[in-house]
């Protein structure tokens, strides 16, 4: 059911009805709330004004949405997120989230890192969750929806939609205090014709970096990584459709990198015969005018269709789903120690609730296997496993009552 149908001051309205605009005004403008009509009873959304006014889902009720219904979300403990919300992800209100971040935002001249303001020496505090880059980056992926896939989205996904929903999902998040959309940049699609606006578009975008009273502010640049070079001074990261602009990191923080991401810069050489693209979150600061170099970075595995995968070996999974013309949400990691806990993925359509979908891989540690198999326990046999070892089982059929 990728087209929602919705209760609004008293009409019963299709996401694409042409007047969905004047009620949608209407409503921002009333004490009562519009109701999403995928379940029996509906589910009460909320409206936001950008652009155009939009209807969203009001936090933490995305699991009471029919699994089809296009603002379904799993519950929070089904991946990473669940161990961040509260302390991390804070909802400040209904579409507008605080983070709280484990690296620096900021340089100050003296100082290696921003600084914090102290506890008093009589101060005792519970230590609290902060997210790193990557668990930043699979925040702003689920919150763009990249991470959920339906046959309406064939086709659809490139640079350009990577911009648009990325940039979007920064909108109303704050990261300590400051405006997530303001220190985030997406490469536009490249295109030789406009690359001198697209350029000064992003002078602007980062012109965010410039210091001010001994403060050097840093920035997220998220893309796919094309590759790294050595020069005589450290080495340059060049990222896809960002042809005009490298960015320069040292030599001990790139060789960093490849120790702790091994197994995703080797990907592209795994013998799977599918597309892989390589995701990075570079925390970059200004050297000096328009010269950007990486304080830190993280890089992430994504399919053709720019769905977040963990490794290799959810690629085939990923792909067969796409092929098949199935619907699912690929739970993320975050900072979670371990992905083995959560579902490789969570059909959407074979049924009234969900479906998890497990892979056990030859490879996995006594630790990961343990955590898959209690995972799979824990479905009580709704679960379907496929060992990796072995022929892909059919997978679940699509459920003839799905809604839509």
């Amino acid at each position: 059911m990728d087209l929602q149908v919705f209760a609004i001051g008293g009409r019963v309205m299709a996401a694409d009805d042409s007047g969905l605009q004047e009620a949608l005004s209407r409503a921002y403008q009333s004490p009562g709330r519009p109701r999403c009509l995928c379940v029996s009873g509906g589910v009460e959304m909320y409206v936001a004004r950008h652009d155009r006014f939009v209807i969203r889902r009001m936090p933490h009720t995305g699991h009471r949405h029919h699994p089809g219904c296009p603002s379904f979300e799993p519950e929070a403990g089904e991946s990473g997120l669940g161990e961040l919300l509260g302390q991390a992800v804070i909802e400040v209100e209904p579409g507008r989230v605080e983070l709280r971040v484990g690296f620096a935002w900021e340089r100050r001249t003296g100082h290696s890192v921003a600084r914090g303001a102290a506890l008093e020496a009589a101060d005792v505090a519970q230590p609290r969750r902060r997210m790193s880059l990557r668990a930043l980056m699979h925040f702003l992926f689920e919150r763009a929806g990249f991470n959920r896939w339906s046959p309406a989205m064939e086709g659809k996904r490139n640079q350009g939609v990577l911009h648009k929903y990325l940039t979007e999902a920064a909108g109303e998040v704050l990261v300590q205090g400051a405006a997530l959309g303001e220190r985030l940049y997406v490469p536009e699609a490249f295109s030789e014709q406009r690359k001198a606006e697209a350029a000064q578009r992003r002078r602007a975008r980062l012109g965010i970096l410039h210091p001010h009273d001994g403060r050097w502010p840093l920035a997220v640049v998220l893309g796919e990584f094309k590759t790294c070079e050595d020069t005589a001074l450290g080495s340059r990261i060049w990222i896809r459709h960002m042809p005009d602009l490298p960015l320069l990191v040292s030599r001990s923080v790139w060789a960093r990198a490849e120790r702790v991401h091994a197994p995703l810069l080797e990907a592209p050489d795994a013998d799977t015969g599918l597309g892989v693209r390589i995701v990075v979150a570079a925390l970059i600061r200004a050297r000096r005018e328009q010269t950007y170099e990486v304080e830190s970075l993280s890089l992430m595995l994504a399919s053709g269709q720019w769905i977040p995968v963990e490794g290799v070996h959810e690629m085939p999974l990923v792909q067969a789903l796409v092929a098949q013309g199935r619907r699912f949400v690929k739970p993320l990691r975050y900072d979670a120690r371990s992905a083995a806990g959560f579902a490789n993925a969570l059909l959407l359509d074979a049924g009234p609730t969900v479906v998890p979908v497990h892979l056990l891989s030859p490879f996995m540690t006594p630790a990961e296997r343990h955590a898959k198999e209690q995972a799979i326990a824990a479905g009580g046999g709704a679960a379907w496993v496929w060992r990796t070892e072995e022929v892909m089982p059919p997978l679940p059929p699509v459920w003839a009552g799905r809604a839509g």
